[in-house]
């Protein structure tokens, strides 16, 4: 029970910290307080929506609308108070690895609870974890922060398989979800400290072929 409660604890910090990261995207698009809203929702709750969506299964944040009340609440304080903000922008990168963490977790075993294949439910938990970010970044013409060079996605990928292999070890749910949650963000973490990532593709001279006419 104690658990429950600290995972329900950190799932709305989590819904608080991608809704102010979406908020402060907003804020570099000098956008209205409305796309304020619609940014940070889409940051907060893509990517359960999208998993949701896939696997056929209610839409979660219809059944909590105080989520919603809360990342629009919070993009609103954005709004006046993102010179502020920016300023802690290192807490919340930290904060948002957490997050990463904590829903790709989630995310894997939402789908998991779905009845689905173990790597089906690996994918809709880097999905839980990454979508939201993608939609923010498409919405607001950004290259989207998965697709860079920051080891972002691995990490959630990572996590979320840990947790299903874990249980299918034998692990109890409460071991499983720490350790799947400790790699995630472990991994995250590495890449924030060390300014780890993955390489990236070099153009190479393109090869010339004989004329076959």
């Amino acid at each position: 029970m104690i658990f429950d409660d600290l995972l329900l604890a950190l799932t709305w910090l989590a819904v608080a910290v991608l809704a102010v990261a979406g908020a402060l995207t907003a804020s570099r698009k000098q956008l209205d307080p409305v796309g304020f809203m619609l940014v940070a929702c889409l940051c907060a709750f893509g990517g359960g929506t999208v998993r949701d969506v896939i696997l056929n299964q209610p839409v979660f944040w219809l059944t909590v609308p105080e989520m919603v009340a809360l990342a629009a609440g919070l993009a609103i304080v954005v709004f006046f108070t993102a010179h502020r903000i920016e300023r802690r922008f290192v807490a919340l990168l930290w904060a948002d690895a957490v997050g990463l963490g904590l829903f790709a977790v989630l995310g894997a075993e939402a789908a998991q609870r779905a009845g689905v294949d173990a790597w089906v439910a690996i994918l809709m938990g880097t999905i839980t974890a990454t979508a939201g970010g993608i939609l923010r970044d498409i919405v607001c013409a950004e290259v989207p922060l998965v697709l860079r060079r920051e080891i972002y996605a691995t990490a959630a990928t990572m996590g979320a398989a840990v947790f299903i292999l874990a249980q299918g070890a034998g692990a109890g749910r409460t071991l499983a979800v720490s350790l799947g949650i400790a790699v995630g963000f472990g991994a995250r973490a590495a890449a924030i400290a060390g300014g780890w990532s993955l390489p990236t593709y070099r153009a190479r001279p393109g090869r010339d072929y004989p004329d076959q006419r």
